[in-house]
């Protein structure tokens, strides 16, 4: 058997008024999705157990089988691994934002989508000023990057995902509890220095939004976790273009397959990851492709974007994979948002979210297309979600 995993991320939305009172997912053209809700199991899972916040790392932790009440410690942790930053038991690892501030006002979380090479010289630039025995930061992607402390003091102050404060005011959301004193001198210091540096003084005359901040949050310790194999006696991989879904693939055990291409943004390349996807279920039990634009587009508000990366999702990826029955005989599809972004928050919201399993062994549900509300009136509800990977493999949803 050979199991494909896939998570438009944030695809679920509420109903809005310009379509109609439809989501984006109705209103988009999914014939492939619709087919599977329709000869498939449709249903529920609630990726964010109560208590936790609606953030990716708790949802994709939900959806691979691993309860954030055991194994989450962290964000940040987790996309440490994926760029090879070995933590000590006792390290703190910082998620690193480049924001845009105006004022006391958090413009823009990721700094209009900073180029990494812009990024990187930033980053050396931190290091440069604030960097020590205690304090290190490390290149990611785009305004994605990691801070580690390794210093004495305990590091669990409240942190707010930038992403979460948009156009909100930055003094009412600096961190709160032990360490903040530290983190708020390197966020308030690195303004200074990011606000005359060249690359944002070419940003602006380009009329871009400057990288003039940086946003310490998500932070955590290594979590302790078994592999996939260890778990479910089966091998994987990933296809992604965000480092805390590749850093979740390291300690799973997964290969991380480089996709040409591929941005984490509205212009990735759809193509390259379908095709890639059925070539990657050759050699590995399981493959996740995780699909970051839906989310993208929902953080800023677009909802032609939201509606034209859903289609390309279904066109591009989940087509090509309904074609791979022709190759592999035993393949079952899951397909799900790790939690709703909705284009009148843009943010992340905690309800349950839509899945779809299908294929081979798979019973066939209520056959209704694809859609938030189907869902909601199918009956199938996972209200414990870590237990939906276990449903998909063993193929029984009753």
């Amino acid at each position: 058997m050979k199991y494909c995993i896939v998570v438009p991320d944030g695809l679920a939305d509420y109903p809005i008024d310009k379509l109609s009172g439809r989501t984006p997912v109705e209103a988009a053209r999914t014939p492939f999705l619709d087919f599977l809700a329709q000869n498939g199991q449709l249903g529920l899972v609630k990726t964010i157990p109560n208590g936790f916040p609606a953030g990716s790392d708790v949802a994709n932790l939900t959806l691979l089988g691993y309860s954030p009440r055991e194994y989450y410690s962290g964000r940040a942790p987790l996309e440490a691994a994926s760029i090879g930053i070995k933590l000590n038991d006792d390290d703190w690892a910082f998620r690193c934002n480049f924001i845009t501030a105006t004022g006391d006002v958090l413009e823009d979380f990721c700094a209009g989508h900073i180029k990494t090479d812009e990024a990187s010289v930033l980053i050396k630039l931190l290091n440069e000023k604030f960097g020590n025995d205690s304090i290190q930061f490390y290149t990611g992607k785009s305004y994605r990057h990691i801070m580690v402390y390794k210093g004495a003091q305990k590091m669990d102050a409240r942190c707010f995902p930038p992403h979460d404060i948009m156009g909100q005011s930055i003094q009412k959301h600096l961190p709160k509890g032990n360490g903040s004193e530290i983190l708020i001198d390197l966020m308030e210091r690195s303004r200074a220095y990011l606000s005359n540096h060249d690359v944002n003084k070419v940003r602006i005359d380009l009329e871009e939004n400057p990288a003039n901040m940086i946003w310490l949050w998500g932070q955590g310790h290594r979590p302790k976790m078994p592999t996939f194999k260890e778990r479910f006696h089966l091998t994987g991989a990933v296809i992604t273009a965000v480092d805390l879904i590749k850093g979740i693939a390291c300690y799973l055990g997964w290969d991380i397959i480089q996709v040409p291409g591929v941005t984490g943004y509205l212009d990735t390349n759809y193509t390259n990851k379908g095709q890639y996807a059925v070539k990657a279920l050759e050699t590995n039990d399981v493959v996740l492709v995780h699909i970051e634009a839906p989310d993208e587009a929902g953080h800023e508000g677009n909802v032609h974007e939201k509606i034209l990366a859903i289609e390309q999702v279904d066109s591009k990826i989940i087509g090509p994979l309904l074609e791979a029955k022709n190759i592999f005989r035993d393949l079952r599809i899951l397909v799900l948002p790790d939690h709703y972004t909705p284009i009148v928050k843009r943010t992340h919201t905690p309800e349950p979210v839509p899945f779809v399993a299908y294929g081979s062994g798979i019973e066939k549900g209520i056959g209704l297309p694809y859609s938030e509300t189907n869902a909601r009136a199918s009956g199938l509800h996972i209200g414990e979600g870590h237990r939906l990977i276990e449903h998909f493999i063993s193929g029984i949803f009753r």
